[in-house]
């Protein structure tokens, strides 16, 4: 079993940590300081402010394990098998497509449910990504030609290879993430195809129907018949086919409501 693997915002954490130090250094402040009704109302807000941060910046992420994916956005959880993830796309943000529902190993379009998930983690600006390429071809250009900047280029020898596209930046990062969670996708739709499949095959050959002189081929089909679908049961039993499941998370509505109406009690005091 692997180890379940995180994807996030660095800057979303960035921006935590900052809010975070920020308000702890406000409150330090304000317990040395502070003495009036003000100082009291102002430390609400200041948690109701770390409160917003925890959820918009600390929460998003997506985890993805051996079984399936989960989204978790600023006040929900999404969860869902890999068998049941029929795309995964960016716009905006990352995107995930969802289908379940239907025979085993169905297309994604004959499934009877389907929703698309967006998750905000993961953050994707097609205009900075068209940007960097646009630039990179550019610079590719000048390289081959040799102008302006001497032999090869701006400042590089001749004969040398022309610079890639930024896979450091947030959207090579954003692509990357979206491979990964595709692969492991599309391994189990054809697992689930595969058992799928070879239970129609199973169910077509029956023993009782084969030919006098094919004992072998009837073993086979009974041998078939009885391990596919323990193959299935085994497939459901790893939570790859699990449904789509939505839930809201009560951590994340407490660290909103309690400093809300902690700053209600404070300013109508």
């Amino acid at each position: 079993m692997e180890k379940p693997l995180t994807f996030r915002s660095p800057t979303a954490v960035i921006v935590w940590v900052v809010i975070v130090l920020f308000v702890v250094g406000n409150w330090i402040d304000l317990a040395v300081q502070g003495r009036d009704h003000l100082s009291v109302v102002a430390a609400a807000v200041l948690l109701l402010g770390a409160g917003v941060a925890y959820v918009t910046a600390q929460r998003p992420r997506i985890i993805a394990d051996d079984a399936g994916m989960t989204v978790r956005n600023p006040l929900r959880d999404h969860r869902i098998g890999w068998a049941g993830v029929a795309d995964i796309d960016l716009v905006d943000l990352l995107r995930v497509h969802c289908a379940w529902g239907g025979p085993p190993g169905a297309a994604p379009a004959d499934r009877d449910h389907h929703k698309v998930i967006s998750a905000w983690a993961i953050h994707y600006s097609r205009r900075r990504q068209f940007t960097a390429e646009v630039k990179a071809r550019r610079t590719a250009r000048r390289s081959s030609t040799g102008f302006p900047g001497g032999f090869g280029g701006r400042g590089l020898p001749y004969g040398s290879s022309a610079p890639k596209t930024d896979q450091a930046s947030p959207e090579g990062d954003a692509e990357r993430i979206v491979k990964l969670l595709q692969a492991r996708a599309t391994a189990a739709r054809a697992e689930a195809v595969w058992a799928g499949s070879t239970v129609e095959i199973a169910g077509a050959l029956p023993p009782d129907t084969a030919p006098p002189g094919a004992a072998a081929a009837a073993e086979a089909a009974a041998a078939a018949a009885d391990t596919v679908p323990a193959a299935t049961t085994t497939l459901a039993a790893s939570g790859r086919t699990e449904p789509l499941t939505s839930t809201w998370s009560r951590r994340a509505l407490a660290a909103l409501l309690i400093p809300a109406l902690i700053l209600l009690i404070v300013t109508l005091l």
